[in-house]
């Protein structure tokens, strides 16, 4: 999944991965990651620089090393300046190895920052390609609120007016946690995975009609909030409409397509007298249990049939 819409500093990466600074360019705050693919370089040691990406980030361990310091020095150099001219975002020695001299030297020339970490190469890869998807998902806002139930992340869904955020503050009270209010961030950040969070600057607020907006964070305590969930269901919330034919097994499994994700949904409808927040408790209860291969309402249906089956074949 490549992503060149959105891009994260090349500071915030070495700040949360403590990464020392061998040589950094005067132009250091500027230099952005923009894909969160990653390159050992390999067969560029050779010189082979067919299809090379040179938007990754370049990382070499110590094979990449070792191999380098059985070169004479003349030819390492030239294998270093061949990689570092193409103006790549960095290149960042894992394992604490030593940092070549001719290395060094380059980077300062090509203005390329030059950073170095004690982690392994494999471990240190795995973290850094995870972080940058989480950096660089693709992603949209959709007006909902989202909050977690049990563990699981619901995002609810409707007009305006319809209770949403009411729904999520007697939640709140009753233990579970608020993730976003009116607007909600989704983050494509795996094949299958959305992430659901609130923009930074209404996180922790909800505004509830005739009270206007409040901070549930410092209202109901860290407890109370959530910076992001998993989004594992959707319940589109709206007025009941007479005559209308509600599902009332839930034996058909609804989806809702976003960013490529079918994410499973379910329709609610209200009218005075319905306990909203306690619908949203049942039905995240209820997603739990289809995930562990639990379907009361087929349970249900074939307890009906068997029940028919016995009386038609006594």
């Amino acid at each position: 999944m490549d992503n060149h819409e959105y891009s994260v500093p090349l500071y915030k990466l070495v700040d949360e991965f403590d990464l020392e600074k061998v040589y950094i360019p005067p132009n250091y705050e500027q230099i952005l990651v923009q894909t969160p693919d990653i390159n050992r370089p390999g067969m560029q040691l050779i010189g082979f620089y067919n299809h090379f990406d040179n938007l990754r980030l370049q990382l070499m361990g110590i094979v990449e090393i070792m191999y380098l310091r059985s070169l004479p020095e003349v030819e390492r150099k030239k294998i270093y300046e061949l990689l570092i001219m193409r103006n790549i975002p960095a290149l960042i020695i894992c394992n604490r190895m030593k940092v070549d001299p001719s290395c060094i030297e380059l980077a300062e020339k090509y203005g390329v920052p030059l950073l170095r970490t004690e982690r392994d190469t494999s471990e240190f890869m795995a973290a850094l390609i995870t972080s940058l998807h989480h950096y660089l998902a693709p992603r949209i806002t959709r007006h909902g609120v989202m909050v977690e139930v049990y563990g699981e992340g619901v995002l609810l869904l409707g007009e305006s007016g319809i209770g949403k955020s009411e729904a999520a503050i007697e939640l709140v009270k009753r233990g579970h946690r608020l993730v976003a209010d009116d607007a909600v961030e989704i983050k494509k950040v795996a094949y299958n995975m959305l992430l659901g969070s609130a923009p930074e600057i209404i996180r922790y607020y909800v505004e509830l009609r005739g009270i206007g907006v409040i901070d549930v964070r410092k209202l109901f305590g860290m407890g109370a909030v959530k910076d992001e969930e998993k989004i594992d269901m959707i319940i589109n919330i709206e007025s009941w409409r007479e005559g209308y034919m509600y599902d009332r097994l839930g034996l058909d499994n609804q989806y809702i397509d976003i960013l490529g994700v079918n994410v499973p949904a379910i329709t609610v409808p209200v009218q005075p007298g319905r306990n909203l927040a306690v619908i949203i408790e049942t039905a995240a209860m209820q997603n739990r249990q289809k995930k562990m291969n639990i379907d009361s309402a087929q349970e249900f249906v074939d307890r009906i049939n068997s029940q028919f089956d016995k009386s038609f074949n006594p």
